[in-house]
């Protein structure tokens, strides 16, 4: 699931993948043979070397950081069931070092002249728009084959995933490490996959456990009684806010020229070009406006950046503030927002859209 991790301090964009090891069925385009082939390997590695986290937490041999963090992940498990009411059941109590920076690379595909990114059909989770390899040479060969023709691709690298309640996940080395805030978004959003998933609506899920999330990251600092970390994480809010703020406009004016018919192709790929050179100006004089040495966004605009790089954004944003608005209107009570949501999910996907986005509609007087 794509998801924004702070890294020393710093954010950068990485997806988060939803991997399921019955999910390596009914891929079509990108070498359906190693698909399947390297999707079962690399998900029995991580369910063949897990070790019991209480395990390594007794053990007097255990790296003190890395104890430190598997006690942190369990007070955290124990707060998403008691406050969040998320269902943890047995996730996050093994732990597994795969000895590599990421767990997954995520492959994105979308038409060089339009912001619907490529889908992919997969059981038990419906269509998505990636598909996920656990060697980066994987994800890079199935790129190739779509840049040949033609198409934008972005490859995003995932630290973490999520099952979808298939299996017990795991903490990862690739993840495990991230400081308190980021470690707790992430545990957050991922059991959020596990109290509810839309097969086949990616842009519904996403937002949904991201909304769910940054509520629980903030009710965790609340009673922590944390406010200098919750006062980072705020600050860190508003500028992923600043650079949604950003990819959105980049997008509409994109969509404008795509959807202009008397524009011929070869104008339409100069305008695309010309669109992006402005947003990295923009970005500039955000970044300039924040008063930072280094800003987290910077790797982000400082690589390729095209209509699949963008529509991983999208995917995870455009409906969150459509669901923090349906969250208010149940009072910030997250029971009532959970089975709202539920209600919501019940609805063909068009509709269920239409109804979401309906929270945002001004209040009438």
């Amino acid at each position: 699931m794509l998801k924004f991790v702070r890294k020393g301090g710093r954010r950068r964009v990485v997806l988060l993948a939803c991997a399921c090891l019955l999910m390596v069925v009914g891929l079509s385009g990108c070498e359906s043979f190693r698909f399947y082939r390297q999707a079962v390997a690399g998900q029995y590695e991580i369910l063949a070397h897990q070790t019991p986290v209480d395990k390594l937490i007794k053990d007097p041999a255990t790296d003190p950081k890395l104890k430190a963090q598997l006690v942190l992940v369990l007070r955290l498990r124990d707060f998403a069931a008691k406050e969040l009411k998320l269902p943890p059941d047995d996730s996050y109590l093994k732990y597994v070092d795969l000895h590599r920076p990421y767990v997954v690379w995520n492959v994105i595909v979308a038409p060089e002249l339009s912001l619907e990114p490529k889908t992919f059909w997969f059981p038990i989770v419906g269509r998505v728009s990636y598909v996920g390899y656990f060697s980066e040479a994987g994800a890079r060969r199935c790129a190739s084959i779509w840049d040949k023709k033609g198409w934008d691709t972005y490859i995003g690298e995932v630290p973490a995933y999520s099952t979808l309640g298939w299996f017990h996940d795991p903490l990862l080395n690739t993840f495990i490490y991230e400081p308190e805030d980021d470690l707790a978004d992430t545990i957050f959003h991922e059991l959020t996959h596990r109290r509810l998933f839309v097969p086949g609506d990616t842009d519904f899920n996403e937002a949904f456990a991201t909304m769910v999330a940054a509520e629980g990251v903030r009710r965790w600092f609340d009673a922590t009684g944390d406010a200098r970390s919750y006062a980072h994480y705020v600050n860190e809010e508003r500028r992923l806010d600043d650079f949604l703020k950003l990819v959105a406009g980049t997008r509409a004016e994109l969509q404008n020229v795509y959807n202009d018919p008397s524009l011929s192709k070869a104008i339409k790929l100069q305008r695309k070009a010309e669109i992006i050179t402005q947003m990295r100006a923009r970005y500039a004089s955000v970044r300039d406006s924040w008063g930072l040495e280094k800003a987290g966004y910077d790797n982000w605009f400082a690589e390729p950046i095209n209509n699949a790089k963008l529509d991983v954004v999208a995917a995870y944003f455009n409906l969150v503030p459509a669901f923090q608005a349906m969250f208010r209107s149940e009072g910030g009570d997250l029971e009532k927002f959970y089975a709202a949501v539920a209600q919501l999910a019940k609805l063909p996907l068009e509709k269920r859209h239409q109804a979401l986005r309906a929270y945002l509609a001004p209040a009438r007087t």
